[in-house]
């Protein structure tokens, strides 16, 4: 599996698969005040299993949801029925977001069976296809083997190097008033600005507004270029906490870049620390 996206209608067709399975990957903004695995009983596509991104996380990390050890993913992917030959397709409320997150962690452990679906729920409801109340159906525990890999994913260590090297691409997949300074962070006790070096491309340029659907490959293309970016070069992508980054870094899978690197800890780390540079402004000319 190699295509990153799946239609709603390719998704109608194979949702009765036994080797499909459907996650839903929704992650709200601590501002948005809502619980995500609350809201799945009252809706989900049908045969939905819920994915949480701060439960499957590293518990001991004081970070947001960042990523768990080999061990711990194979054991969360186990007991949502997910084997080597499962095609995982995720999905999220706001259209595509948070399930970016979760087709990049899949990856980033070894399986590449895995796709978002284009338009998400809102797609999926604005064409009145079937929904699902209720808790989730139970799938058959599976025996999933995790292979960790390491270049998918930077540490702030990493991203230090970078900057100081000035040698790697790095893009910020954050609103553009947050990325210069003007807009404040959602967390509490964040530093304004980017990281010095960085450009701009906030996630929401990617998708169509009124479909939520993504733009086609010619259109990616053209918002990488324009934010001064060559996705065929060593790049690392960084959001507010790890979400909308794996985004960026999934288009660029789109266009034949499937290496792109998402640093993990992002804003939330990078930002809440008083020993690592950062700028305001626009990003540098490019």
């Amino acid at each position: 599996m190699t295509d990153a996206l799946v239609s709603t209608d390719w998704l109608a067709a194979h949702i009765d698969d036994p080797k499909v399975v459907v996650l839903d990957g929704t992650y709200h903004l601590p501002t948005a005040k809502r619980d995500a695995d609350a809201e799945f009983p009252d809706g989900h596509i049908p045969g939905a299993q819920r994915f949480d991104i701060d439960k499957v996380c590293d518990p001991d990390d004081p970070l947001p949801h960042m990523v768990p050890g080999a061990d711990a993913f194979a054991k969360a992917a186990s007991a949502l029925g997910i084997d080597a030959d499962t095609l995982v397709v995720a999905y999220d409320v706001y259209g595509m977001q948070s399930s970016a997150r979760t087709w990049w962690m899949f990856r980033l452990f070894g399986h590449d069976k895995v796709a978002v679906l284009d338009g998400g729920m809102p797609k999926w409801q604005a064409e009145g296809r079937p929904m699902e109340t209720g808790p989730a159906k139970r799938r058959p525990a599976t025996d999933f083997k995790a292979r960790f890999r390491p270049e998918l994913v930077k540490s702030r260590d990493d991203v230090l190097a970078a900057v100081k090297a000035g040698d790697v691409q790095i893009v910020d997949a954050r609103p553009a008033g947050r990325f210069t300074g003007e807009e404040a962070e959602p967390r509490p006790g964040m530093r304004s600005g980017h990281i010095p070096g960085s450009r701009s491309l906030p996630v929401t340029e990617l998708v169509n507004k009124d479909t939520k659907t993504a733009l086609d490959s010619d259109a990616v293309a053209a918002k990488f270029k324009a934010a001064g970016l060559d996705p065929s070069k060593p790049t690392i992508s960084s959001c507010g906490s790890g979400v909308t980054a794996c985004m960026i870094a999934l288009n660029a899978n789109r266009l034949g870049h499937p290496g792109m690197a998402v640093y993990d800890g992002s804003w939330s780390d990078w930002g809440s620390r008083q020993d690592t540079p950062v700028d305001t402004g626009p990003a540098d000319a490019q």
